[in-house]
């Protein structure tokens, strides 16, 4: 399969050197408002101090990373100074809040935000978290369905990746969307099928950013010789039969040793990376609002285990570019002597 130039660069910014994507996410929006309304003792937690603690995440942590994961109301318009200009950029297209419905969750983009403003301040990819479940109503999934193609159709038109983030959520009385936990009653099943849905080529998806089939709470240990690990694997190992795309693990605010374990179940699958936020740096947020103790617990904690899970990144996983799409050898479409003549601008 050929890459767009756009798409193609994209692709390259995102990963390391070696196509690995190794990218910190810091777009967290209402569990870090808690956290700084909650420290500071305010009723609402200020722009500034919000955007005062992503920027150390940013200066933190970019250091190891590939790529950044930022949102466009706290992270990018406060932290962008931070940013190593060396490092792929990821913006968040969707708004965190959701129409709650009978039948399911419906996911909008931030109001008079767009995949162009994202491709037009210079990130290398849009992402958008949908909540995702197939036995919702059918005319929730036709509207999660329908977005999604349209803004697979809108980075096809400004050449930009497009990374996928879907999420099983619980349906119902039980849903809390002030904040994203793993849903403790998901079935491996509803992780499978979402995949076999948005691999269709009329989303184009380029990155899928995928949670584990098994919730953390329960995954057994990678090295253990047993059979429910055995089961464990061939579950992960079902995610990467399906796509030939790169796909990527989230954390879902799993604790550092369960993404551990998840990451090396994934990477021996297949995975190509991941893209993580508060599995890396959570823990750390105890010395808030101490910025400088906040520093320190990042340097103490955060970076050792992003070495940790790097390394295991190197032994097992798949670089972006040996998935069945690519081959081991990506090509650019369009690469011909008229290469600015057949490149399509935006009008096609």
């Amino acid at each position: 399969m050929e890459l767009s130039a756009g798409k193609f660069w994209c692709m390259r910014r995102l990963a390391d050197k070696d196509g690995f994507f190794k990218m910190v996410a810091v777009d967290q929006r209402p569990g870090v408002e808690a956290l700084v309304s909650e420290r500071l003792g305010l009723s609402t937690a200020p722009y500034e101090k919000v955007g005062e603690f992503k920027k150390v995440l940013i200066e933190e942590l970019s250091g190891g990373a590939s790529a950044m994961l930022l949102d466009p109301g706290y992270a990018y318009p406060y932290g962008h100074g931070a940013l190593d200009p060396g490092k792929g950029l990821l913006i968040t297209l969707e708004q965190w809040a959701c129409e709650e419905t009978s039948g399911g969750r419906k996911t909008f983009a931030y109001p008079d935000w767009s995949v162009e403003k994202i491709k037009r301040l210079g990130a290398d990819g849009v992402k958008v978290m949908l909540w995702y479940r197939p036995d919702a109503s059918p005319d929730v999934l036709r509207h999660q369905q329908d977005f999604v193609e349209m803004v697979g159709r809108e980075c096809r038109k400004h050449d930009i990746a497009f990374l996928l983030e879907p999420l099983v959520y619980p349906l119902g009385a039980e849903g809390n969307t002030d904040s994203y936990s793993e849903d403790k009653n998901k079935r491996p099943e509803m992780v499978i099928e979402t995949v076999e849905e948005f691999r269709k080529e009329r989303y184009g998806i380029d990155i899928f950013k995928l949670e584990s089939p098994i919730p953390a709470k329960v995954i057994v240990a990678p090295e253990d010789d047993s059979e429910e690990m055995r089961q464990t694997q061939a579950w992960f190992d079902q995610i990467d039969k399906r796509l030939d795309r790169p796909w990527v693990m989230l954390s879902a605010g799993a604790g550092m040793e369960p993404f551990r374990r998840i990451l090396t179940y994934a990477f021996r699958a297949g995975a190509s990376g991941y893209l993580a936020g508060r599995a890396i740096w959570w823990s750390s947020t105890e010395a808030y609002p101490d910025l400088a103790g906040f520093r320190a617990k990042l340097r103490e904690g955060g970076l050792p285990y992003v070495d940790t899970i790097q390394a295991s990144l190197k032994s097992y996983g798949k670089p972006w570019y040996e998935k069945p799409a690519f081959g081991g050898n990506p090509k650019m479409a369009c690469a011909q002597p008229d290469f600015y003549a057949v490149y399509p601008g935006l009008d096609g």
